[in-house]
């Protein structure tokens, strides 16, 4: 009998072809259930990371960020350092037009804590927003 496949934390992100790479469009993934670990106490961290992108030639492969996103679960890492790194490596990956990472993280000690980390492509500028009556 074959022994059931586990699946592990990874450290990259996949990535496949944008569908429609002629057109700036956004798209938002939810991540509620982020967690690591505070480099000074040790003790588990939980946030809810919220990215918004717009892919330029490649996306983001779902299954892979979830994998990616589970490595920082053992992982000490101040609030502010794990959000840029995370937005670091999806951009390494993907080179989007723009995309944002919202950390937003649990309470601890009465403090709330978010951290927004952006990137903008040299050149991109956001379409003009349409207003409607």
């Amino acid at each position: 009998m074959p022994s059931p496949t586990h699946t592990v934390p990874q450290s990259h992100v996949d990535t496949f072809p944008n569908p429609n790479p002629e057109r700036d469009y956004t798209i938002r993934i939810r991540m509620p259930e982020f967690t690591c670990l505070c480099p000074k106490t040790g003790q588990p961290d939980f946030a809810e990371l919220a990215l918004e992108y717009v892919p330029n030639e490649r996306c983001v492969e779902l299954k892979a960020l979830k994998l990616y996103i589970w490595s920082f679960r053992d992982r000490g890492a101040f609030h502010e350092a794990v959000t840029n790194e995370i937005l670091g490596t999806l951009v390494a990956a993907t080179a989007p037009r723009f995309m944002r990472l919202t950390g937003t993280f649990n309470v601890r000690g009465g403090l709330y804590t978010s951290v927004v980390a952006e990137f903008r492509a040299s050149g991109w500028q956001p379409p003009a927003p349409v207003a409607l009556p």
